[in-house]
Protein backbone atom coordinates (compact mmCIF):
# COMPACT_ATOMS: atom_id res chain seq x y z
CA UNK A 1 0.00 0.00 0.00
CA UNK A 2 1.40 3.43 -0.98
CA UNK A 3 1.97 5.68 1.85
CA UNK A 4 0.98 9.58 1.78
CA UNK A 5 4.21 11.41 1.22
CA UNK A 6 4.92 14.40 3.63
CA UNK A 7 5.02 16.74 1.06
CA UNK A 8 0.82 16.06 0.56
CA UNK A 9 -0.41 16.20 4.12
CA UNK A 10 -0.56 20.04 4.40
CA UNK A 11 -2.28 20.35 0.79
CA UNK A 12 -4.75 17.81 1.08
CA UNK A 13 -5.44 19.08 4.69
CA UNK A 14 -5.99 22.78 2.98
CA UNK A 15 -8.03 20.93 0.12
CA UNK A 16 -10.24 19.41 3.06
CA UNK A 17 -10.29 22.01 4.71
CA UNK A 18 -11.85 24.37 1.48
CA UNK A 19 -14.37 21.42 0.57
CA UNK A 20 -15.57 21.47 4.18
CA UNK A 21 -16.41 25.28 3.56
CA UNK A 22 -17.83 24.61 0.12
CA UNK A 23 -20.07 22.03 1.59
CA UNK A 24 -21.37 23.91 4.62
CA UNK A 25 -21.53 27.59 2.54
CA UNK A 26 -23.65 26.09 -0.42
CA UNK A 27 -25.69 22.97 1.94
CA UNK A 28 -28.88 23.89 -0.08
CA UNK A 29 -27.72 23.58 -3.15
CA UNK A 30 -25.83 20.03 -2.33
CA UNK A 31 -29.13 19.29 -0.95
CA UNK A 32 -31.23 19.14 -3.83
CA UNK A 33 -29.11 17.51 -5.79
CA UNK A 34 -29.04 14.34 -3.81
CA UNK A 35 -32.57 14.70 -3.20
CA UNK A 36 -33.21 14.76 -7.36
CA UNK A 37 -31.04 11.64 -6.79
CA UNK A 38 -33.52 9.76 -4.25
CA UNK A 39 -36.60 10.15 -5.94
CA UNK A 40 -35.93 10.32 -9.96
CA UNK A 41 -35.39 7.25 -11.43
CA UNK A 42 -33.54 9.02 -14.41
CA UNK A 43 -30.52 10.02 -12.20
CA UNK A 44 -30.41 7.38 -10.01
CA UNK A 45 -27.19 6.26 -11.61
CA UNK A 46 -25.38 9.17 -10.52
CA UNK A 47 -25.06 7.69 -6.68
CA UNK A 48 -22.22 5.76 -8.32
CA UNK A 49 -20.45 8.64 -9.62
CA UNK A 50 -18.72 9.92 -6.94
CA UNK A 51 -17.42 6.70 -5.71
CA UNK A 52 -16.80 5.78 -9.29
CA UNK A 53 -14.27 8.90 -9.34
CA UNK A 54 -12.42 8.16 -6.05
CA UNK A 55 -11.97 4.74 -7.10
CA UNK A 56 -10.16 6.45 -10.90
CA UNK A 57 -8.12 9.18 -8.61
CA UNK A 58 -7.18 5.82 -6.60
CA UNK A 59 -6.21 4.56 -9.78
CA UNK A 60 -3.64 7.53 -10.40
CA UNK A 61 -2.20 7.03 -7.09
CA UNK A 62 1.51 6.22 -8.29
CA UNK A 63 1.26 8.77 -10.79
CA UNK A 64 0.65 11.66 -8.27
CA UNK A 65 2.89 10.26 -5.42
CA UNK A 66 5.94 11.87 -7.63
CA UNK A 67 4.52 14.70 -7.52
CA UNK A 68 5.34 17.70 -5.18
CA UNK A 69 2.00 19.41 -5.01
CA UNK A 70 1.85 23.25 -4.86
CA UNK A 71 -0.77 26.03 -4.94
CA UNK A 72 -1.97 27.22 -8.55
CA UNK A 73 -3.25 30.47 -7.78
CA UNK A 74 -4.11 31.25 -11.22
CA UNK A 75 -7.17 29.33 -10.93
CA UNK A 76 -8.39 31.16 -8.49
CA UNK A 77 -9.84 33.52 -11.72
CA UNK A 78 -11.98 30.41 -12.02
CA UNK A 79 -13.90 30.94 -8.91
CA UNK A 80 -15.53 34.01 -9.11
CA UNK A 81 -17.08 33.10 -12.56
CA UNK A 82 -18.66 29.78 -11.15
CA UNK A 83 -19.97 32.07 -8.25
CA UNK A 84 -21.51 34.19 -10.74
CA UNK A 85 -22.91 31.17 -12.31
CA UNK A 86 -24.50 30.06 -8.88
CA UNK A 87 -25.40 33.15 -7.81
CA UNK A 88 -27.63 33.34 -11.09
CA UNK A 89 -29.01 30.03 -10.81
CA UNK A 90 -30.15 30.02 -7.72
CA UNK A 91 -31.84 33.56 -7.75
CA UNK A 92 -33.51 31.75 -11.01
CA UNK A 93 -34.26 28.94 -9.21
CA UNK A 94 -32.64 27.04 -11.91
CA UNK A 95 -30.67 23.44 -10.60
CA UNK A 96 -28.92 23.23 -12.87
CA UNK A 97 -27.22 25.89 -13.09
CA UNK A 98 -26.50 25.82 -9.27
CA UNK A 99 -25.55 22.38 -9.13
CA UNK A 100 -23.27 22.62 -12.14
CA UNK A 101 -21.50 25.71 -10.63
CA UNK A 102 -21.03 23.62 -7.03
CA UNK A 103 -19.19 20.88 -9.11
CA UNK A 104 -17.59 23.31 -10.87
CA UNK A 105 -16.23 25.31 -7.84
CA UNK A 106 -15.30 21.56 -6.45
CA UNK A 107 -13.24 20.94 -9.37
CA UNK A 108 -11.64 24.18 -9.52
CA UNK A 109 -10.45 23.94 -6.23
CA UNK A 110 -8.13 21.00 -6.20
CA UNK A 111 -5.71 23.17 -8.76
CA UNK A 112 -6.01 25.93 -6.72
CA UNK A 113 -4.28 24.29 -3.82
CA UNK A 114 -2.60 21.06 -5.15
CA UNK A 115 -1.46 22.71 -8.43
CA UNK A 116 -2.08 22.80 -11.96
CA UNK A 117 -0.08 19.07 -12.97
CA UNK A 118 -2.27 17.37 -9.94
CA UNK A 119 -5.37 18.40 -11.60
CA UNK A 120 -3.83 17.21 -15.24
CA UNK A 121 -3.29 13.95 -14.15
CA UNK A 122 -6.72 13.50 -12.42
CA UNK A 123 -8.67 15.36 -14.91
CA UNK A 124 -11.30 12.54 -15.95
CA UNK A 125 -12.01 11.66 -12.62
CA UNK A 126 -12.94 15.32 -11.98
CA UNK A 127 -14.36 15.68 -15.08
CA UNK A 128 -16.40 12.85 -14.36
CA UNK A 129 -17.91 14.57 -11.09
CA UNK A 130 -19.88 16.34 -13.64
CA UNK A 131 -22.02 13.29 -14.24
CA UNK A 132 -23.89 13.31 -11.09
CA UNK A 133 -25.58 16.95 -11.94
CA UNK A 134 -29.24 15.82 -12.61
CA UNK A 135 -28.87 17.64 -16.03
CA UNK A 136 -31.18 16.80 -19.21
CA UNK A 137 -34.65 16.67 -17.92
CA UNK A 138 -35.43 19.52 -21.00
CA UNK A 139 -34.86 16.70 -23.60
CA UNK A 140 -37.91 14.84 -22.09
CA UNK A 141 -40.42 16.20 -24.48
CA UNK A 142 -38.33 16.82 -27.84
CA UNK A 143 -37.49 12.92 -26.79
CA UNK A 144 -41.17 11.67 -26.53
CA UNK A 145 -41.71 13.19 -29.80
CA UNK A 146 -39.27 11.44 -31.67
CA UNK A 147 -40.32 8.50 -30.38
CA UNK A 148 -44.13 9.17 -31.40
CA UNK A 149 -42.74 9.89 -34.95
CA UNK A 150 -40.55 6.62 -35.12
CA UNK A 151 -43.36 4.59 -33.75
CA UNK A 152 -46.03 5.96 -36.22
CA UNK A 153 -43.58 5.47 -39.29
CA UNK A 154 -42.22 2.15 -38.61
CA UNK A 155 -46.29 1.13 -37.89
CA UNK A 156 -47.22 2.23 -41.28
CA UNK A 157 -44.37 0.94 -42.62
CA UNK A 158 -45.50 -2.23 -41.07
CA UNK A 159 -49.17 -2.35 -42.85
CA UNK A 160 -50.95 -1.15 -39.64
CA UNK A 161 -53.15 1.82 -39.91
CA UNK A 162 -52.19 4.39 -37.47
CA UNK A 163 -54.08 7.27 -36.58
CA UNK A 164 -52.06 10.08 -34.62
CA UNK A 165 -53.06 13.04 -32.71
CA UNK A 166 -50.25 15.00 -30.66
CA UNK A 167 -48.72 12.16 -27.91
CA UNK A 168 -51.25 9.74 -28.59
CA UNK A 169 -52.63 7.00 -31.71
CA UNK A 170 -55.18 4.73 -32.12
CA UNK A 171 -54.33 1.23 -34.41
CA UNK A 172 -56.62 -1.16 -34.89
CA UNK A 173 -56.15 -3.14 -31.90
CA UNK A 174 -56.42 -0.18 -29.47
CA UNK A 175 -54.78 3.09 -27.99
CA UNK A 176 -51.32 3.82 -27.23
CA UNK A 177 -49.67 7.24 -26.12
CA UNK A 178 -46.16 8.18 -25.79
CA UNK A 179 -45.46 9.00 -21.48
CA UNK A 180 -42.44 10.57 -20.14
CA UNK A 181 -41.14 6.72 -19.35
CA UNK A 182 -41.35 6.24 -22.89
CA UNK A 183 -39.17 8.99 -23.86
CA UNK A 184 -35.90 6.91 -23.30
CA UNK A 185 -34.21 9.84 -21.03
CA UNK A 186 -33.15 7.50 -18.35
CA UNK A 187 -31.26 5.23 -20.88
CA UNK A 188 -29.96 8.20 -22.71
CA UNK A 189 -28.04 9.23 -18.96
CA UNK A 190 -27.21 5.44 -18.19
CA UNK A 191 -25.70 4.93 -21.38
CA UNK A 192 -23.58 8.38 -21.92
CA UNK A 193 -22.39 8.04 -18.48
CA UNK A 194 -21.44 4.49 -18.74
CA UNK A 195 -20.27 4.89 -22.26
CA UNK A 196 -17.98 7.92 -21.37
CA UNK A 197 -16.29 5.71 -18.16
CA UNK A 198 -15.64 2.68 -20.94
CA UNK A 199 -14.02 5.00 -23.17
CA UNK A 200 -11.77 6.46 -20.77
CA UNK A 201 -11.26 2.79 -18.86
CA UNK A 202 -10.26 0.92 -22.63
CA UNK A 203 -8.71 3.85 -24.96
CA UNK A 204 -5.98 5.81 -25.12
CA UNK A 205 -6.48 8.05 -28.27
CA UNK A 206 -8.97 10.57 -28.32
CA UNK A 207 -10.75 9.85 -31.25
CA UNK A 208 -11.46 6.29 -30.36
CA UNK A 209 -12.72 8.13 -27.11
CA UNK A 210 -15.11 10.34 -28.72
CA UNK A 211 -16.51 8.46 -31.08
CA UNK A 212 -17.36 5.79 -28.67
CA UNK A 213 -19.19 8.49 -26.48
CA UNK A 214 -20.65 9.31 -29.68
CA UNK A 215 -22.12 5.97 -30.51
CA UNK A 216 -23.10 5.48 -26.30
CA UNK A 217 -25.33 8.49 -27.41
CA UNK A 218 -27.27 7.32 -30.61
CA UNK A 219 -27.44 3.96 -29.91
CA UNK A 220 -29.65 4.55 -26.58
CA UNK A 221 -31.77 6.64 -29.19
CA UNK A 222 -32.12 4.62 -31.91
CA UNK A 223 -32.64 1.33 -29.05
CA UNK A 224 -35.57 3.29 -27.56
CA UNK A 225 -37.42 4.04 -30.82
CA UNK A 226 -36.91 0.39 -31.69
CA UNK A 227 -38.30 -0.55 -27.65
CA UNK A 228 -41.64 0.87 -28.23
CA UNK A 229 -42.08 -0.01 -31.75
CA UNK A 230 -41.71 -3.29 -30.73
CA UNK A 231 -43.78 -3.40 -27.72
CA UNK A 232 -46.56 -1.95 -29.70
CA UNK A 233 -46.18 -4.53 -32.29
CA UNK A 234 -46.00 -7.10 -28.98
CA UNK A 235 -49.42 -5.68 -27.86
CA UNK A 236 -51.16 -5.51 -31.53
CA UNK A 237 -50.16 -9.19 -32.26
CA UNK A 238 -50.94 -10.88 -28.92
CA UNK A 239 -54.02 -9.02 -28.52
CA UNK A 240 -52.88 -6.91 -25.94
CA UNK A 241 -51.90 -9.42 -23.41
CA UNK A 242 -47.89 -9.38 -23.90
CA UNK A 243 -46.02 -5.95 -23.47
CA UNK A 244 -48.28 -4.19 -21.01
CA UNK A 245 -48.02 -3.12 -17.61
CA UNK A 246 -45.33 -4.36 -15.85
CA UNK A 247 -43.96 -6.50 -18.64
CA UNK A 248 -44.08 -3.24 -20.58
CA UNK A 249 -41.24 -1.87 -18.12
CA UNK A 250 -39.22 -4.99 -18.11
CA UNK A 251 -38.95 -5.77 -21.92
CA UNK A 252 -38.00 -2.26 -22.71
CA UNK A 253 -35.12 -2.53 -19.62
CA UNK A 254 -34.03 -6.37 -20.75
CA UNK A 255 -33.73 -4.99 -24.30
CA UNK A 256 -31.96 -2.25 -23.58
CA UNK A 257 -29.39 -4.26 -21.49
CA UNK A 258 -28.74 -6.40 -24.30
CA UNK A 259 -27.78 -3.61 -26.71
CA UNK A 260 -25.59 -1.90 -24.25
CA UNK A 261 -23.99 -5.54 -23.79
CA UNK A 262 -23.41 -5.51 -27.76
CA UNK A 263 -21.89 -1.78 -27.40
CA UNK A 264 -19.70 -2.86 -25.16
CA UNK A 265 -18.57 -5.80 -26.61
CA UNK A 266 -17.83 -4.73 -29.88
CA UNK A 267 -15.76 -1.69 -28.27
CA UNK A 268 -14.05 -3.92 -26.77
CA UNK A 269 -12.18 -5.27 -29.70
CA UNK A 270 -10.55 -1.80 -30.18
CA UNK A 271 -9.41 -1.75 -26.77
CA UNK A 272 -5.57 -0.38 -26.41
CA UNK A 273 -3.15 -1.04 -23.15
CA UNK A 274 -2.90 1.35 -20.79
CA UNK A 275 0.15 3.62 -20.23
CA UNK A 276 2.28 2.91 -17.81
CA UNK A 277 2.77 5.95 -15.10
CA UNK A 278 4.08 9.28 -16.01
CA UNK A 279 7.08 10.84 -14.38
CA UNK A 280 7.07 13.56 -13.13
CA UNK A 281 9.19 16.88 -14.17
CA UNK A 282 12.30 18.13 -12.65
CA UNK A 283 10.00 21.36 -11.40
CA UNK A 284 7.03 19.61 -10.50
CA UNK A 285 9.21 17.07 -8.30
CA UNK A 286 11.45 19.43 -6.34
CA UNK A 287 11.71 22.92 -3.75
CA UNK A 288 9.03 22.40 -1.18
CA UNK A 289 5.26 23.23 -0.80
CA UNK A 290 5.29 27.09 1.06
CA UNK A 291 3.13 27.15 3.99
CA UNK A 292 2.58 31.13 3.79
CA UNK A 293 1.38 30.36 0.01
CA UNK A 294 -1.00 27.53 0.82
CA UNK A 295 -2.68 29.08 3.69
CA UNK A 296 -2.97 32.44 1.56
CA UNK A 297 -4.61 30.24 -1.68
CA UNK A 298 -6.62 28.88 1.41
CA UNK A 299 -8.04 32.22 2.56
CA UNK A 300 -8.14 33.56 -1.26
CA UNK A 301 -10.26 30.71 -1.72
CA UNK A 302 -12.48 30.88 0.98
CA UNK A 303 -13.66 34.57 0.52
CA UNK A 304 -13.98 34.01 -2.87
CA UNK A 305 -16.53 31.17 -2.05
CA UNK A 306 -18.30 33.27 0.26
CA UNK A 307 -18.92 35.84 -1.50
CA UNK A 308 -21.99 34.25 -3.89
CA UNK A 309 -23.88 33.44 -1.17
CA UNK A 310 -23.23 37.02 0.59
CA UNK A 311 -24.62 38.66 -2.42
CA UNK A 312 -27.80 36.61 -2.58
CA UNK A 313 -28.75 37.10 1.12
CA UNK A 314 -28.53 41.05 0.30
CA UNK A 315 -30.81 40.36 -3.00
CA UNK A 316 -33.50 38.17 -1.03
CA UNK A 317 -33.56 40.85 2.07
CA UNK A 318 -33.73 43.84 -0.84
CA UNK A 319 -36.93 41.84 -2.66
CA UNK A 320 -40.78 42.08 -1.38
CA UNK A 321 -41.96 39.62 0.68
CA UNK A 322 -45.47 38.71 2.27
CA UNK A 323 -48.88 37.04 0.46
CA UNK A 324 -49.75 39.08 -2.49
CA UNK A 325 -53.32 40.00 -3.73
CA UNK A 326 -55.10 38.94 -6.79
CA UNK A 327 -58.45 40.59 -7.93
CA UNK A 328 -59.97 39.95 -11.00
CA UNK A 329 -60.17 43.58 -13.11
CA UNK A 330 -63.17 44.73 -13.81
CA UNK A 331 -64.00 45.19 -17.53
CA UNK A 332 -66.53 46.69 -19.55
CA UNK A 333 -68.92 44.71 -21.19
CA UNK A 334 -67.84 41.76 -19.66
CA UNK A 335 -69.15 39.59 -16.06
CA UNK A 336 -66.64 37.68 -13.88
CA UNK A 337 -66.95 34.53 -12.55
CA UNK A 338 -64.99 32.75 -9.85
CA UNK A 339 -65.39 29.39 -11.49
CA UNK A 340 -63.59 27.75 -14.63
CA UNK A 341 -65.03 26.99 -17.80
CA UNK A 342 -63.96 23.59 -17.96
CA UNK A 343 -62.34 20.86 -15.39
CA UNK A 344 -58.85 21.92 -16.94
CA UNK A 345 -56.34 23.23 -14.16
CA UNK A 346 -52.36 24.56 -15.57
CA UNK A 347 -49.96 22.17 -14.14
CA UNK A 348 -47.76 25.24 -12.24
CA UNK A 349 -46.59 24.27 -8.65
CA UNK A 350 -47.18 25.64 -5.57
CA UNK A 351 -47.84 29.45 -6.86
CA UNK A 352 -47.95 32.39 -4.27
CA UNK A 353 -51.50 33.41 -5.16
CA UNK A 354 -53.63 32.26 -8.31
CA UNK A 355 -56.82 33.24 -10.10
CA UNK A 356 -58.61 31.46 -11.76
CA UNK A 357 -62.27 31.90 -13.19
CA UNK A 358 -63.79 32.99 -16.64
CA UNK A 359 -64.97 37.00 -18.22
CA UNK A 360 -68.90 35.75 -19.86
CA UNK A 361 -69.94 38.58 -22.41
CA UNK A 362 -73.35 40.46 -21.00
CA UNK A 363 -74.75 40.50 -24.53
CA UNK A 364 -74.51 36.35 -24.93
CA UNK A 365 -71.55 34.77 -26.76
CA UNK A 366 -68.36 32.93 -25.95
CA UNK A 367 -66.68 33.08 -22.35
CA UNK A 368 -63.31 33.60 -22.15
CA UNK A 369 -61.02 32.19 -18.86
CA UNK A 370 -58.31 33.68 -17.41
CA UNK A 371 -55.82 32.08 -15.08
CA UNK A 372 -52.85 33.93 -13.04
CA UNK A 373 -50.48 31.96 -11.34
CA UNK A 374 -48.21 34.56 -9.28
CA UNK A 375 -44.96 33.83 -7.71
CA UNK A 376 -42.85 35.71 -5.10
CA UNK A 377 -39.98 34.48 -2.73
CA UNK A 378 -39.33 32.12 -5.61
CA UNK A 379 -37.41 29.20 -4.41
CA UNK A 380 -36.85 25.18 -5.14
CA UNK A 381 -40.16 23.89 -5.02
CA UNK A 382 -42.12 27.13 -5.92
CA UNK A 383 -40.32 28.69 -8.99
CA UNK A 384 -42.44 30.10 -12.13
CA UNK A 385 -39.97 28.99 -14.81
CA UNK A 386 -39.29 25.52 -14.93
CA UNK A 387 -39.65 21.76 -16.83
CA UNK A 388 -42.16 20.67 -14.19
CA UNK A 389 -44.92 23.72 -14.87
CA UNK A 390 -46.97 23.25 -18.15
CA UNK A 391 -50.24 23.37 -19.34
CA UNK A 392 -50.72 19.43 -19.06
CA UNK A 393 -48.78 17.18 -16.98
CA UNK A 394 -49.26 13.74 -18.85
CA UNK A 395 -48.43 11.69 -16.03
CA UNK A 396 -51.33 13.00 -14.08
CA UNK A 397 -53.46 14.37 -16.23
CA UNK A 398 -55.84 11.45 -17.82
CA UNK A 399 -58.59 13.86 -19.18
CA UNK A 400 -56.85 16.65 -20.96
CA UNK A 401 -53.69 16.54 -23.26
CA UNK A 402 -52.28 19.26 -25.04
CA UNK A 403 -52.23 18.45 -28.96
CA UNK A 404 -50.65 21.63 -29.98
CA UNK A 405 -48.22 24.29 -29.31
CA UNK A 406 -47.07 27.73 -31.32
CA UNK A 407 -46.62 30.93 -31.10
CA UNK A 408 -48.91 33.75 -32.04
CA UNK A 409 -47.24 37.46 -32.65
CA UNK A 410 -50.44 40.66 -32.48
CA UNK A 411 -49.72 44.06 -34.32
CA UNK A 412 -47.79 46.42 -32.25
CA UNK A 413 -49.59 48.44 -29.74
CA UNK A 414 -49.35 48.92 -26.11
CA UNK A 415 -49.71 44.88 -25.16
CA UNK A 416 -47.35 42.14 -25.79
CA UNK A 417 -46.96 41.11 -29.50
CA UNK A 418 -46.08 37.70 -28.52
CA UNK A 419 -48.15 34.62 -26.81
CA UNK A 420 -46.98 31.13 -26.77
CA UNK A 421 -49.92 28.91 -27.89
CA UNK A 422 -51.30 25.54 -27.23
CA UNK A 423 -53.91 23.70 -28.11
CA UNK A 424 -55.80 21.49 -25.29
CA UNK A 425 -58.36 18.27 -25.96
CA UNK A 426 -60.63 17.75 -22.98
CA UNK A 427 -60.95 13.56 -23.83
CA UNK A 428 -58.76 10.79 -24.34
CA UNK A 429 -58.16 9.84 -27.72
CA UNK A 430 -59.33 6.02 -27.17
CA UNK A 431 -62.93 7.76 -25.56
CA UNK A 432 -63.83 9.52 -28.46
CA UNK A 433 -67.29 8.30 -29.23
CA UNK A 434 -68.91 7.90 -33.05
CA UNK A 435 -72.41 9.51 -31.66
CA UNK A 436 -71.39 12.52 -32.91
CA UNK A 437 -70.63 13.93 -29.28
CA UNK A 438 -67.28 15.88 -29.75
CA UNK A 439 -64.33 16.59 -27.42
CA UNK A 440 -64.12 19.45 -25.78
CA UNK A 441 -60.91 21.55 -27.10
CA UNK A 442 -59.72 24.69 -26.06
CA UNK A 443 -57.26 27.23 -27.37
CA UNK A 444 -54.89 28.61 -25.29
CA UNK A 445 -52.36 32.09 -24.68
CA UNK A 446 -49.50 32.19 -22.36
CA UNK A 447 -47.04 34.62 -21.58
CA UNK A 448 -44.91 35.10 -18.04
CA UNK A 449 -45.22 38.49 -16.71
CA UNK A 450 -41.32 39.12 -15.25
CA UNK A 451 -42.12 42.42 -12.80
CA UNK A 452 -43.49 45.00 -15.53
CA UNK A 453 -42.23 42.77 -18.93
CA UNK A 454 -44.31 40.20 -20.73
CA UNK A 455 -41.92 37.21 -21.97
CA UNK A 456 -42.60 34.12 -23.91
CA UNK A 457 -39.11 32.73 -23.66
CA UNK A 458 -38.07 31.12 -21.07
CA UNK A 459 -34.44 31.95 -21.05
CA UNK A 460 -35.28 35.20 -21.47
CA UNK A 461 -37.61 35.71 -18.38
CA UNK A 462 -35.15 33.66 -16.39
CA UNK A 463 -32.67 36.10 -17.10
CA UNK A 464 -34.62 39.53 -16.71
CA UNK A 465 -35.76 38.15 -13.36
CA UNK A 466 -32.29 37.69 -12.38
CA UNK A 467 -31.81 40.37 -13.18
CA UNK A 468 -34.60 42.67 -11.22
CA UNK A 469 -33.27 40.03 -7.81
CA UNK A 470 -29.92 41.84 -8.44
CA UNK A 471 -31.10 45.18 -8.54
CA UNK A 472 -33.31 44.61 -5.91
CA UNK A 473 -36.62 44.94 -7.50
CA UNK A 474 -37.58 41.38 -6.19
CA UNK A 475 -38.72 38.29 -8.20
CA UNK A 476 -42.29 38.80 -8.68
CA UNK A 477 -43.32 37.42 -11.67
CA UNK A 478 -46.38 35.74 -13.27
CA UNK A 479 -47.70 32.62 -15.45
CA UNK A 480 -50.81 34.70 -17.56
CA UNK A 481 -53.39 32.12 -20.27
CA UNK A 482 -56.03 33.13 -21.63
CA UNK A 483 -57.76 30.57 -23.26
CA UNK A 484 -61.58 30.23 -25.21
CA UNK A 485 -63.30 27.21 -26.50
CA UNK A 486 -61.44 26.63 -29.95
CA UNK A 487 -64.79 25.81 -32.00
CA UNK A 488 -67.32 28.74 -30.49
CA UNK A 489 -63.90 31.53 -30.41
CA UNK A 490 -62.92 30.40 -34.00
CA UNK A 491 -60.17 28.62 -35.56
CA UNK A 492 -58.53 32.39 -36.19
CA UNK A 493 -58.39 33.16 -32.94
CA UNK A 494 -60.10 36.34 -33.13
CA UNK A 495 -61.61 36.49 -29.99
CA UNK A 496 -58.46 35.94 -27.97
CA UNK A 497 -57.00 38.76 -30.19
CA UNK A 498 -60.03 41.01 -29.49
CA UNK A 499 -59.58 40.40 -25.77
CA UNK A 500 -56.02 41.19 -25.12
CA UNK A 501 -56.15 44.11 -27.72
CA UNK A 502 -58.77 45.82 -24.97
CA UNK A 503 -58.41 44.21 -22.00
CA UNK A 504 -54.50 43.47 -21.46
CA UNK A 505 -54.14 47.28 -19.62
CA UNK A 506 -56.35 45.86 -17.04
CA UNK A 507 -54.78 42.72 -16.61
CA UNK A 508 -51.41 44.21 -16.53
CA UNK A 509 -52.87 46.89 -14.02
CA UNK A 510 -53.57 44.33 -11.76
CA UNK A 511 -50.29 42.66 -11.55
CA UNK A 512 -48.62 45.56 -11.13
CA UNK A 513 -50.90 46.47 -8.41
CA UNK A 514 -50.38 43.30 -6.54
CA UNK A 515 -46.31 43.69 -7.04
CA UNK A 516 -46.47 47.46 -5.74
CA UNK A 517 -49.06 46.27 -2.78
CA UNK A 518 -47.01 44.41 -0.23
CA UNK A 519 -49.31 43.16 2.03
CA UNK A 520 -48.95 40.48 4.55
CA UNK A 521 -51.42 37.86 4.99
CA UNK A 522 -51.26 34.87 7.16
CA UNK A 523 -51.39 31.42 5.23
Amino acid sequence: MLKLPRAWRLPLLGLGLAWALLALLYAETGAAMVLIWNRSETFAHAWVVPPISIWLVWRRRADLAVLLPRPSLQWLWALPPLGLLWLIGDIAAANAATQFALVGLLVVLVPVLLGTETARRIAFPLGFLFFAVPFGDFLTPWLMERTADFTVVALRASGIPVFREGLEFIIPSGSWSVVQACSGIRYLMASVMVGTLFAYLNYRSLARRWVFVGVSVVTPLVANWLRAYMIVMLGHLSGNKLATGVDHIIYGWVFFGIIMLAMFMIGARWTEPDLPPQPASADAARGQVSTLRALGALLAAALLLALPVQLRLNAQRAGAHGVPVLAAPVLPGWTWRAEPMVSWRPHFENPTRELHGRFEPETGGAAIGLYIGYYRDQRYGRKLITSVNRLVDSETEKEWSQTAQGQVRLDPAERPQDWRTGELRGQALAQISGDGSRAPRLRVWQLYWINGRAFVVDWQAKLYGVWQSLLGHGDDAAVVLIYADKLESGADDALLRRFVDQHWPAVDALLRDARDRDVIHKQ
